[in-house]
């Protein structure tokens, strides 16, 4: 029989201790695979990693977040799928684009909903925002938090846009949602629908003429650089929404989910300051560098132009009293 050193005894307890952990709590440590397609430095990396810090602290390190930034795993609309497949484990994404999959998202993107960013997060924060994030599990997604995503204008490198008119005939990039083109085409403009991470070349080769996002995306993206006319529509101010995989979420035990979703909430409010700065900070350097802001429009015409969008979600009886629910939180 084999002689062990007090080194290679001493470690055997350590592991004998740590399976037995594993064993008494029935959890099994592993390591979870979260995707985002922003770069390192964002809000939303930033969040998830908060949130990996806060697991692995009240998990006692049984359980951690690797973050993929950059599109290292691809773009949303691929990272979503493989999410739901259970090959992604976490993943934060836009919900005009998970839209394609559970449908009160496509409610919360609608263009001209939300009255401000306050109005937003009070309607997110409370129940109707519980009920929209416990309706993902049918479609194999657990919804676990809201985070900000400030409100998106369209901008472009041929002329400023003060109304309607000056949209005409204009190659407006939309995200891969059928919603995001009918509101494009709505106000007059061309949409095509091109991944994230191909926009500023599509800018840069003039295979669009502009495209609609939020300050940071416009500005730390370089899109800013390209496209010279930055109109403050804010048509929509839909948020982001960080979902796990059905499959990933049943390999946690109770207290695991619980440690979980409560590490989600505490990353959304952690991404909300993050954001409020990033959103001042690239509002100033997008000003800096010459980019013409068109702040004051006549909105009621954008908004008129949407009628055709809002007559088709009332169509579907549950689409048409979120809508409604989501209008009168005051």
């Amino acid at each position: 029989m084999p002689v062990l050193s007090r080194a290679e005894l001493s470690r055997t307890g350590v592991i004998f201790v740590a399976l037995l952990a594993v064993f008494m709590t029935g959890a099994v440590a592993r390591e979870f695979r979260a995707a985002d397609t922003q770069t390192e430095d964002y809000p939303t990396v930033q969040a998830l990693r908060y949130m990996g810090a806060l697991i692995a602290e009240r998990s006692g390190g049984r359980h951690e977040i690797k973050v993929f930034h950059s599109r290292q795993l691809g773009e949303e609309k691929e990272t979503i799928e493989q999410t739901r497949a259970g090959a992604i484990d976490l993943n934060r994404t836009n919900v005009a684009l998970i839209g394609n999959f559970v449908p009160a998202m496509n409610v919360l993107a609608m263009p001209f909903l939300f009255r401000s960013i306050e109005h937003m997060q009070k309607v997110l924060d409370g129940p109707v925002g519980s009920e929209i994030l416990d309706s993902f599990e049918p479609y194999g997604f657990v919804g676990l938090a809201f985070y900000d995503s400030g409100a998106r204008s369209l901008y472009n490198g041929v002329r400023p846009v003060k109304s309607i008119a000056d949209l005409k005939g204009l190659r407006i990039r939309v995200q891969q949602s059928e919603l995001m083109s009918q509101m494009v085409r709505s106000l007059g403009a061309e949409p095509v629908e091109m991944p994230y991470g191909q926009v500023l070349t599509g800018l840069a080769n003039h295979l669009v003429d502009g495209a609609e996002n939020n300050w940071p995306s416009f500005v730390t993206t370089d899109h800013y650089k390209h496209a010279g006319h930055y109109t403050l529509t804010e048509h929509t101010m839909s948020p982001e929404v960080l979902v796990i995989s059905l499959k990933a979420w049943r390999s946690l035990s109770p207290d695991d989910q619980k440690i979980f979703r409560e590490a989600a909430q505490r990353s959304s409010r952690f991404m909300r300051e993050k954001w409020r700065d990033l959103e001042e900070q690239s509002q100033r350097k997008a000003e800096a560098a010459g980019v013409t802001i068109i702040r004051d429009i006549d909105r009621k015409p954008f908004e008129d132009a949407m009628v055709p969008i809002y007559a088709k979600a009332a169509r579907d009886p549950a689409a048409a009293a979120l809508i409604e629910r989501i209008r009168k939180v005051e």
